[in-house]
């Protein structure tokens, strides 16, 4: 188990690029799957949870080569259908939740899927009822071992179009219905789908290997399924997740960054939620610029004079991943804010280590917490602490490179599943960490 020790305190300065966005890159790199001639991707952030796979791709038959230190050529031409039933397969999948989108490509194509039950983040039940709902309304079969936790939908005819009515706008059950959908026969139509940019990405670039969709952008998609896909180039958004990361960074350790090539167009709410905790955000260009706040910043309050909150919702709204960085960066803001996560039961839990830094949170319920900010009057305190999930784990990494002190923090494997060597890209900006 790693470990980064942290000496807090430091004024940061400089530029920092985002890596590509990992979300989008799950979702891309499934769809691989979807055609035998060969798909060029670019901006693939080198990550753990990425890297994995990357690696289960590979152990499928895909041949994937290395093109830049961001970028891979892929062709699933002769696919080893076998590695499916595999104990190795059942090993690597559970390591990584973004496993379950290879369902819908390999179903629709090669009329089988198998997906152990997916790992990923301790953050609560993540259900994945809805991605085995959709596929079976096109025609597949489901099966589960409940020994082996081991799911598997087959076909044994080509999946035919359906309306489906998804009980929840999930971005990964949208993602494996519409890979499926594209190559099923006849129109679908997913209504209550999710519409987060990334997902728009992925529709974008099955359009190009020769997908008919529809309605991209909106809650509505209409598929009309085609007999093949062919190849493509697709470039990855930068990581709106990371943006929102580095600028909760500036602000609570006041600092004047710039995050180069944002793409502005894609980050929805982001921008205006950190507005409403009085941080100042610029844009120039296609970058962002965050000045130092040497005086501070002081939350918005409602116009009626209610004590402002922050929730988390589906695309257009803010994404629920940065609302552990919200809360971090709250302790030190000048007024009050009550967190609310909404999607996810336990993602909150995190607060205790918080709590050990000196900050002022009261935990109401699982789902939401109400932070009393310090207005620096008084620094957060080094610490000890374990990194819980990756969103957890770069917000206790933000708040121990504001604190007083050296902090340290285990189990950083979460960091690494979703950021690009952090640490050596601190250092550059002038942070003190160190690997261990």
């Amino acid at each position: 188990m790693g470990t980064f020790v942290v000496e807090g305190g430091h004024t940061l300065s400089g530029s920092i690029q985002p890596q590509g966005a990992k979300n989008e890159a799950l979702q891309i790199l499934c769809a691989v799957l979807l055609t035998p001639n060969r798909v060029e991707i670019s901006n693939v952030p080198d990550i753990v949870d990425i890297n994995k796979l990357i690696d289960i791709l590979t152990q499928l038959g895909v041949k994937v080569d290395k093109l830049t230190a961001n970028s891979y050529a892929f062709q699933a031409d002769n696919i080893n259908l076998d590695y499916l039933t595999s104990e190795a397969f059942k090993t690597a999948g559970r390591g990584i939740r973004g496993s379950i989108m290879l369902v819908g490509p390999l179903l629709a194509r090669f009329g089988k899927g198998f997906i152990p039950k997916p790992g990923g983040d301790k953050i609560g039940r993540r259900r994945v009822d809805t991605h085995f709902e959709g596929l079976m309304k096109l025609g597949a079969q489901f099966q589960y071992d409940r020994e082996a936790h081991f799911y598997g939908v087959t076909s044994q005819n080509r999946l035919k179009g359906a309306y489906i009515l998804m009980d929840e706008a999930s971005v990964t059950g949208t993602a494996n219905i519409v890979m499926a959908a594209a190559l099923a026969e006849g129109t679908t139509t997913i209504y209550n789908a999710a519409c987060e940019p990334y997902l728009q990405q992925l529709c974008h670039m099955l359009n190009r290997m020769g997908a008919q969709i529809s309605g991209i952008g909106s809650n509505m998609l209409v598929i009309e399924g085609v007999e093949s896909l062919s190849g493509t180039q697709h470039r990855i958004l930068p990581d709106m997740i990371e943006i929102g990361s580095w600028i909760g960074l500036a602000a609570l350790t006041k600092s004047e960054l710039t995050i180069t090539n944002v793409a502005w167009e894609y980050l929805g709410q982001i921008p205006a939620v950190f507005r409403k905790l009085g941080i100042q955000i610029e844009r120039r260009g296609d970058d962002m610029f965050i000045p130092a706040h040497k005086n501070g910043y002081e939350v918005q309050d409602y116009i009626d004079g209610s004590i402002l909150t922050i929730a988390d919702a589906p695309w257009p709204g803010f994404t629920p991943d940065l609302l552990s960085i919200v809360l971090v960066v709250a302790t030190q803001a000048r007024g009050s804010v009550l967190i609310h996560q909404k999607m996810f039961e336990s993602r909150l839990f995190f607060v205790d280590k918080l709590l050990d830094m000196g900050a002022k949170i009261i935990l109401c319920d699982p789902h939401r917490a109400t932070v009393i900010g310090h207005d620096f009057k008084s620094s957060l305190k080094a610490t000890t602490m374990t990194s819980p999930d990756i969103r957890a784990g770069i917000s206790l990494l933000i708040a121990a490179l504001s604190a007083k002190g050296t902090s340290t923090i285990h189990n950083i494997e979460q960091i690494d599943r979703g950021y690009e060597q952090i640490d050596t890209r601190l250092r550059a900006l002038g942070a003190k960490i160190t690997r261990q």
